[in-house]
């Protein structure tokens, strides 16, 4: 290929490039944004429109923008809610002339544009106005007759056009109740009918500081807060009332929320008056403004009334993974546990193994446990309703210089129609309430706590073989694969993996419920002479993994013992689950 060949196709390449760079990459959006105008009567934008200003038969309304948002100057001053006024200015904006009627109509009465329906005038950010006319519907309903102010020519736009022009004013109006974000709330007064209440918030911690210093309860607070934030209005049933006594916000409750840090600090507040039972709301202002709102009387329900409902009602607080030790003093005995690496043992009455749900569950309840009323603010109530306590519940931390002790004993108050119980923290205080359950659910035994797993460290991946005797006919089966099992002994081929893996997994479950027999006496008692179940397993080495047999059955339970050990236990039956009927269960 000559040279010149070659810068010839060059220049023509460099050509081809810079006609896409121009076409496509510089005016490609601009043509794009003409195509989009192609068929509207106006060729604006939305973002253009600074002002608007609706004539409808019944009212006008004037709204401004104001940064992101709008504001609402007539028939009402108010804040405007920006979705539905973006909505209806790019409605009217982006209104596409269907076809055109009439150029020159004689009579505009025959559209409906003598006395028009709604006139939209809108004021761009350059000072430039269009309007746009909007008559009668056409016959089918689906067409909207109108003409662009200033002109004689009729035409068709989509009825949605006059829909949007016409909306109420109230739904122009925002309903936010009170704006804030709650991330940025550091404070929070309630000046109630019988009680002022304040609460200020550091590094993440709610405290009480009106009508004295108490820990406050950050759920509730959070809660409150949220539903505050969320909350909508109804409807606004009045502007500049002549009196403010009929909507009870002549002596309002006063809700103030702070949000900021000193010189940054700022106060959003709202006046709560009378409820109205039959709408479901309650009626409020926001200070400096004229309207009176209706809110949801969830809203005012979700209001906390008294300092009982704020106050942080956690009896004790404490790190689960920092507790060490833990001592129950109850009528069923006196136990303790200790923390051993990372698992519970019983260490008194007698070294055992713990079940660590149960051990854990102590701790659950302990930290969950909460005041349904407080008796005392302090330690002073202790002697008088906790001089003789029915629980003592003793937790040591990590680090701690002393354990703390909880205190319960039975109350003979009712909450909710269900037995309550005194508690408090020894030497410390404050008295409470609690639900009467606790007693029973913190007074563990050290049967409550320990280990009842029969066959403890049972893997059922880790059994090889398994042996089972029932009715009098026995069984073997064999692991062949990760799930596949065959029959050895009493039948042979392949094993039903079902069965097999069912039995396994019910005996690693399996505890149980009482000691019947300490020592083993009377085995013929619990039908233990003649087992109705006996199951070994074996591991891969050929050792031993565990085997158990199982006595009679007697309603829910049943009486099982381990050969290696004399005690005699009962379980429950449907943790056992149905006897199988050997060959016949175990057969592929």
């Amino acid at each position: 290929m000559r040279w010149q060949t070659t810068a010839v196709l060059a220049v023509i390449l460099i050509a081809l490039g810079v006609f896409y760079y121009v076409y496509e990459v510089r005016l490609g959006p601009e043509r794009e944004k003409t195509e989009g105008r192609k068929g509207r009567v106006f060729t604006v934008e939305p973002a253009d429109v600074a002002e608007v200003e609706l004539k409808r038969a019944d009212s006008t309304v004037k709204l401004q923008r104001e940064g992101e948002g709008w504001q609402i100057l007539a028939p009402v001053s108010a804040r405007g809610d920006r979705a539905p006024i973006d909505e209806t200015v790019t409605s009217i904006v982006t209104a596409r002339l269907d076809r055109e009627i009439e150029a020159d109509p004689k009579a505009l009465g025959d559209f409906g544009l003598d006395r028009p329906a709604a006139e939209a005038t809108l004021t761009l950010k350059d000072g430039k106005r269009i309007g746009l006319v909007l008559g009668a519907k056409s016959p089918t309903g689906v067409w909207v007759y109108a003409r662009e102010a200033g002109k004689p020519a009729v035409f068709v736009v989509g009825d949605s056009v006059l829909r949007d022009t016409t909306r109420p004013v109230a739904e122009f109006r925002d309903k936010t109740v009170l704006a804030f974000e709650q991330k940025d709330v550091t404070g929070v007064a309630l000046d109630l009918r019988d009680e002022k209440i304040a609460l200020e918030q550091a590094d993440g911690r709610w405290k009480l500081t009106r009508p004295r210093v108490l820990p406050a309860d950050a759920d509730t607070v959070r809660d409150f807060l949220d539903k505050l934030r969320a909350a909508r209005v109804k409807e606004f049933p009045a502007d500049a009332p002549k009196s403010l006594e009929p909507f009870g916000l002549d002596k309002p409750v006063r809700l103030d929320v702070q949000t900021g840090r000193d010189r940054d600090r700022a106060t959003k507040t709202l006046l709560i008056g009378r409820a109205d039972p039959a709408k479901k709301g309650v009626f409020a202002m926001r200070p400096g403004e004229s309207t009176v709102m209706l809110i949801p009387d969830e809203t005012w329900t979700a209001v906390p009334k008294n300092v009982a409902v704020l106050r942080d009602k956690t009896l004790v607080g404490f790190d689960r993974d920092k507790v060490t030790r833990i001592e129950i003093e109850s009528p069923k005995g006196a136990v303790t546990l200790a923390k051993d690496g990372e698992r519970w043992k019983i260490i008194a009455p007698q070294a055992l193994v713990a079940d660590q749900v149960e051990a854990g569950a102590v701790l659950f309840k302990l930290r969950q446990l909460r005041a349904q009323a407080f008796l005392t603010d302090d330690a002073s109530g202790i002697s008088r309703y906790l001089g003789k306590p029915t629980v003592r519940v003793s937790i040591t931390e990590q680090g701690a210089s002393s354990p703390r002790t909880v205190l319960l004993a039975p109350s003979p108050e009712k909450r909710g129609g269900a037995p309550s119980a005194y508690a408090a923290v020894a030497g410390q205080g404050p008295v409470v309430l609690v639900d009467g359950k606790t007693l029973d659910e913190l007074g563990r035994s050290a049967d409550d706590l320990r280990d009842r797993t029969l066959l403890s460290g049972l893997e059922p991946r880790d059994i090889k073989r398994m042996r089972v005797r029932a009715g009098g006919q026995t069984v073997v089966v064999e692991r062949s694969g990760e799930s596949d099992w065959k029959l050895v002994e009493g039948a042979k081929g392949a094993a039903k993996a079902a069965t097999v893996d069912n039995l396994l997994y019910a005996l690693r479950a399996l505890k149980w419920k009482t000691i019947a027999a300490p020592t083993g006496d009377e085995p013929a008692k619990y039908g233990l002479d003649a087992p109705t179940l006996e199951v070994t397993l074996v591991k891969a080495d050929g050792g031993e993994a565990g085997a158990l047999l199982v006595g009679k059955r007697e309603g829910e339970q049943a009486w099982v013992k381990l050969p290696s050990a004399p005690a005699i236990y009962t379980v429950d039956v449907k943790q056992l689950g149905e006897p199988p009927k050997v060959p016949d269960d175990f057969k592929g």
